[in-house]
């Protein structure tokens, strides 16, 4: 039976990798109309340099935190939590509606810690009003160094 749910929580792995990707390509795209001044291959080179440059700061930190301090969950859970993220994702993604996957899989984490009663509040409602207040310094500090 456990390989059974083991194969299943891999292929859900594989089905969020997917509704990133179709998630995340809008929005990609959206920059490369955004910085057409670069040219289209100057322009993937940057996001792409975004991208590796952000995963190689944060993917550690923001994968522990998700794998191990949102809530403790068995093999089955964590197949659940992958399910409901990929449809979730996917069914947003074909409405047009930009969404932060990896939001939407924090929820997931921390609805079924809720059900279980073993959810770490102080790791989600921690990090919720830190990541508000950065984002308001770092909007602040842009629209003034632009204007």
């Amino acid at each position: 039976m456990q390989t059974v749910v083991d194969s299943a929580h891999f292929i859900s792995a594989g089905a969020v990798s997917f509704a990133r990707g179709l998630n995340d390509t809008p929005k990609i795209v959206a920059l490369l109309l955004v910085i057409k001044g670069l040219g289209i291959s100057t322009g993937m080179a940057a996001i792409g340099l975004g991208m590796a440059i952000g995963g190689l700061l944060n993917a550690k930190k923001v994968a522990m935190t998700m794998s191990k301090k949102i809530t403790p969950m068995n093999h089955g859970q964590g197949f659940t939590a992958n399910l409901v993220t990929a449809l979730l994702v996917i069914f947003a993604s074909r409405f047009g509606l930009p969404m932060s996957t990896t939001h939407v899989s924090v929820g997931s984490l921390f609805g079924i810690g809720i059900v279980t009663r073993q959810a770490n509040f102080r790791v989600v409602v921690g990090t919720l009003p830190i990541a508000g207040v950065l984002a308001a310094v770092i909007y602040w500090g842009l629209s003034h160094s632009l204007s």
